[in-house]
């Protein structure tokens, strides 16, 4: 019987793909492992190999064809001893012939563009390939006691959301379930949900699971409750600010992509200058230093002129366009009773060290004090968030949209470093700069700690 060569799915969130090239036309002879045509994917230009024996009967999706579905029919591969042009014109359709029990057996991840999983004989597993041509399944649901011919991402929609996948109407190829059927199945309602299998006790009985590519929802009270003695703990309402920083913080781990980059700093030269240019400070008449610069000042200005040297990472996205800023404004993180808040100096990258040490010690008196105004604590370009006076020696920080970035700073600790191919001790600091994966690529976050690092090494450059 005729193979259908299926769109792949070359990675495991794919849907659709770009059908770049045929390398093969319409009455060439195909052997396994030919490479039959060329997918574009979001990242890369893959190959697809055949996995079959035959005549190339019919190209279905001609060069060039933009967002195919995966798992569409792009093309069929005539068997040997059928006749090419009788499939062609048939529409690649043919009377189906019985299939082999191996060929019944061809696993869904093969077809998928993977290697076989629990079908695969016991042994090395074999590569995985981006293989197209596969044994078509002449229907979705089996007969009773038979197979269900069912995607990978359809069998997992069906076990999240509860839903019998035998009862599931197949639209993909010759009834194949792909998740969409189930997804429409769990929709509206047309699937038999399968018994649940008893809880062992009421406490440990889980939420109900969310449909596929929704998050699971969270725990009731009354079910957290049942994990704790009745009279063990006290209850504290949530206040607005609690609220509000659940709901952005938790919103932006959900959609927002990060990855993160971690380097150590060298501050001898920094603590140096910062000493100088303290002693150095004008006083007035009662002997008070018109600024006291802190190391978190420094960190503020080396931060900013990071992004400025790499203006293609100062930016915000949003799903029309990007947003590229002509200034730095900085959140900065200050604690206070029950929460936090991010005071923003504006346009620090062209604002003096004093500048910002005397705007800070401002915003900080006013935050714990809840007298902010709205304006001077709502947008910002980017953010920092300081731990290094708690001992924290690193950790990572969550964007708060719609910033693309967020620098977390650690302790300054004394360190064993090289100098000079010898062991030295130097006053040291780990910062790490979380990034949007959407708006900034590695390449890109690693541009901007660098310059960070040198700024922070070389701090003469900041006055300058």
């Amino acid at each position: 019987m005729p193979t259908n060569i299926l769109m792949p799915a070359l990675s495991p969130t794919m849907e659709k793909g770009n059908l770049a090239k045929w390398l093969k036309k319409e009455g060439d002879r195909i052997k396994s492992g030919d490479v039959l045509a060329e997918i574009e994917t979001d990242k890369a230009t893959m190959e697809v190999e055949a996995v079959d024996e035959g005549v190339l009967a019919k190209i279905t999706v001609p060069d060039g064809t933009a967002d195919v579905p995966v798992n569409q029919v792009i093309g069929v591969i005539a068997a040997e001893g059928e006749d090419p042009k009788s499939i062609a014109a048939g529409g690649g359709e043919a009377a189906p012939a019985p299939a082999k029990a191996d060929e019944a057996k061809v696993s869904d991840d093969a077809q998928r563009g993977y290697a076989r999983s629990n079908e695969a004989p016991k042994g090395p597993a074999a590569p995985a390939q981006a293989s197209a041509a596969q044994v078509a399944k002449p229907n979705g649901a089996a007969p009773a006691g038979g197979r269900v011919f069912a995607s990978p991402l359809a069998r997992r929609a069906a076990k999240e959301g509860g839903v019998d996948i035998a009862q599931v109407k197949g639209s993909g190829p010759h009834g194949r379930i792909v998740q969409a059927d189930v997804k429409a199945a769990i929709a509206g309602g047309t699937a038999k949900a399968g018994a649940p299998a008893p809880a062992s006790t009421p406490q440990a009985a889980a939420p109900l699971q969310a449909p596929a590519g929704a998050p699971a929802p969270a725990m009731s009270d009354e079910q957290i409750k049942k994990f704790f003695q009745p009279g063990a703990f006290e209850e504290i309402p949530h206040d607005t600010m609690r609220k509000t920083i659940a709901r952005r913080l938790a919103a932006s781990m959900q959609s927002t992509p990060h990855f993160y980059l971690t380097v150590d700093c060298d501050l001898e030269k920094l603590l140096k200058l910062r000493e100088e240019l303290n002693a150095a400070a004008p006083k007035d008449r009662e002997g008070k230093p018109a600024y006291k610069l802190s190391v978190n000042d420094f960190m503020i200005k080396a931060h900013a002129l990071a992004l400025m040297q790499v203006p293609a990472a100062n930016v915000s996205w949003t799903e029309g366009s990007m947003l590229r800023h002509k200034h730095v404004d900085i959140g900065v993180a200050v604690a206070i009773p029950d929460g936090l808040i991010t005071p923003i100096v504006r346009q620090a990258d062209v604002t003096s060290l004093s500048a910002i040490s005397n705007a800070m010690k401002d915003f900080g008196a006013r935050a714990k004090a809840r007298k902010l105004k709205p304006d001077e604590y709502q947008g910002g370009s980017t953010a920092l968030s300081n731990l290094g006076m708690f001992g924290i020696k690193q950790f990572t920080a969550i964007i708060n949209p719609p910033h693309s970035t967020i620098l977390a700073v650690g302790a300054g600790e004394k360190r064993v470093v090289v100098r000079n191919d010898a062991p030295a001790v130097a006053s040291v600091m780990s910062a790490t700069l979380s990034c949007d994966h959407r708006a900034i690529d590695g390449a890109l976050g690693a541009q901007v700690i660098a310059a960070f690092r040198q700024l922070v090494e070389n701090p003469m450059a900041m006055l300058v």
